[in-house]
């Protein structure tokens, strides 16, 4: 294990100096979280299929139980448990929009050095105009089920259940249960449970109470998770061990134009209709899922029905639920329902990343709402909710309890609506005699190749390097 031990001193050593001046340690972090053993014990896999580049490159690393897709270079790095994705990297030819369209002269590739991410989900594409041909992930430490969305990183801690979305970050630290998306951060530390959305047109924000936020996602003073959606997440995990330790099993049945990832959990009397995507790591139990639904990374749904054309971004769960058509759920959102306390959230809602909704009693929101924060009985909505076309009235400025809004309501609806409409399409949810082919399509026939790392001598633990090409 000498080298594996090297490997996270180097990580450590690397992240706390970007993180100097926050007097921030990484070490206990790594210390308290990593299990030797079972990063012996775990393969990694990579995906082919025809419809995806595939370049691997794997130096000096371990890549337990992790998932690759695409194409990905990892060196220096341990990479536990994460799903590491590439189906939306830009392709060659691609252009870039800034004053001029410039077309990208090779294939996008996601590059990971000297980091570790545990749990995590890295995906989409870079959105750093100034190296658009390069995912990059550096000096940075990840804790349990964070996202890395579109998002470069440089010597950075983020804490568990943490997203960061489209957006370049350097020398920061981004507390539990946040989610930012504002450009580009230097040596910022955000705090736990920051919702944060930033651009030239609008900014949106909202602060959780720490006294309530604790109960959901807290950490100790090793930065390890804890919370009633951490032990949530911790009950299921056993569901995703198992499907590791089998080769191969008979993939599940769905409709012709949908797919069911090998490495989901489908559970109960589940139901998947035409053009729905279930994506690795997924969870359905007794789940309708409606037609151009879909189920992201970490997702789950649970005694839940999504009415169709239901997006479900990469954590959120849905407990006991109806969903309306068109409804979007945004990353890591808890919507806690009970058999007792039922969920229902109208047509072409919105419920914001990072939402919480544990209720006492059965509640409803209407059509056509946004919805945010934190949400456990009918008193709470109004503080908690906005109708769409209110908050397109919105020209100036609007607070709603913790909720501060500026700029044009308007745009932020615009903006947010045209991004659903992109997550449909590339998902597949629009497909239609053989045309606007999404994930949904092009994940059907996929094979699976396996790596395993050494179990003895002096490389024990680490990944064999190696590349791997068409």
């Amino acid at each position: 294990m000498d080298q594996l031990t090297l490997l996270n001193d180097r990580i450590i050593s690397r992240v706390n100096v970007n993180l100097n001046e926050f007097d921030f340690d990484t070490e206990p972090f790594v210390n308290n979280t990593l299990d030797y053993e079972k990063m012996l014990k775990f393969y990694a896999f990579y995906g082919i299929t025809s419809q995806h580049p595939i370049y691997f490159q794997f130096r000096h690393s371990n890549l337990a139980g992790s998932y690759f897709l695409g194409k990905c270079l990892v060196s220096r790095s341990a990479i536990y448990k994460s799903d590491i994705r590439g189906d939306e990297l830009k392709r060659m030819g691609d252009n870039i929009r800034c004053a001029k369209n410039i077309p990208l002269v090779e294939d996008e590739m996601i590059t990971i050095k000297d980091s570790l991410l545990y749990k995590t989900l890295v995906h989409s594409n870079s959105h750093n105009l100034e190296n658009p041909e390069e995912f990059s992930i550096r000096n940075t430490i990840s804790a349990h089920y964070t996202n890395i969305h579109g998002s470069t990183l440089e010597g950075c801690f983020l804490g568990p259940f943490a997203t960061i979305d489209l957006m370049n970050l350097h020398s920061c630290i981004v507390g539990e249960f946040s989610y930012v998306q504002v450009g580009e951060p230097f040596h910022r530390k955000i705090d736990p449970g920051t919702i944060w959305i930033r651009n030239p047109n609008f900014e949106f924000k909202y602060q959780f109470e720490k006294s309530i936020l604790d109960n959901f996602v807290g950490v100790n003073s090793f930065h390890q998770p804890r919370g009633s959606i951490y032990d949530f997440v911790k009950e299921r995990e056993q569901d995703y061990e198992n499907l590791f330790d089998v080769m191969n099993i008979e993939p599940i049945v769905s409709a012709p134009t949908s797919a069911v990832n090998r490495y989901a959990v489908v559970k109960g009397k589940t139901s998947i209709g035409e053009n729905v995507l279930v994506s690795q790591r997924a969870f359905l139990e007794n789940a309708i899922m409606g037609d151009g639904s879909n189920a992201q990374e970490n997702t789950y749904i649970i005694n839940s029905v999504l009415g169709g054309l239901n997006i479900t971004a990469h954590g959120g769960k849905i407990i006991h639920a109806r969903m309306g058509r068109e409804t979007f759920v945004g990353f890591n959102s808890f919507l806690n329902g009970k058999p007792d306390a039922v969920i229902e959230i109208g047509q072409g809602c919105i419920v914001m990343p990072h939402t919480i909704i544990d209720p006492r009693v059965s509640i409803k929101i209407p059509d056509k709402h946004l919805v945010w924060g934190f949400i456990s009985s009918e008193e709470d909505m109004a503080a908690n909710t906005i109708s769409l076309d209110d908050l397109a009235e919105v020209r100036d400025s609007l607070r709603i309890g913790s909720m501060t809004f500026s700029g044009k309501g308007s745009i932020f609806i615009e903006v947010f609506k045209k991004r659903i409409n992109n997550i449909l399409l590339s998902n597949g949810a629009r497909f239609y005699k053989g045309e606007k082919r999404g994930h949904a399509q092009d994940g059907q026939n996929i094979s699976f190749n396996i790596i395993q790392p050494y179990q003895t001598g002096k490389h024990m633990g680490l990944y064999p390097s190696i590349r791997i090409e068409p």
